[in-house]
């Protein structure tokens, strides 16, 4: 497998792409479309949601937190969870952006 040589690429192009990357499994959709349905939550109440081993839920909430997608704060023992919305914000200018100039354009 060869090197990814994302030093080629610009920090925006990066950030997206690792963005799309921690989007990139239904388990972390999953996550996430559970996050917005409580706001916040702690990892066992994920557990409680999802069919997958507490070792599974906390590898894919490393993987969307690493990424930006989620923030997660310290309550005593348990680490409560929710969407970190700057994030949301750069997934939606970027977006709106292929929109925008997609929309008149004619496709071969």
């Amino acid at each position: 497998m060869g090197a990814s040589k994302t030093e080629h690429f610009t920090d925006k192009q990066n950030q997206i792409a690792t963005i799309a990357k921690a989007l990139g499994h239904p388990a972390r959709i999953a996550i996430i479309e559970y996050l917005l349905k409580v706001n916040e939550c702690i990892c066992g109440d994920i557990v409680n949601e999802l069919p997958l081993a507490q070792p599974t839920v906390s590898q894919h909430l490393k993987e969307l937190k690493n990424a930006g997608l989620i923030k997660g704060n310290i309550e005593g023992n348990a680490i409560c969870y929710c969407i970190d919305e700057s994030t949301f914000a750069i997934l939606n200018a970027y977006f709106s952006n292929i929109i925008a100039v997609t929309k008149n354009q004619k496709c071969c």
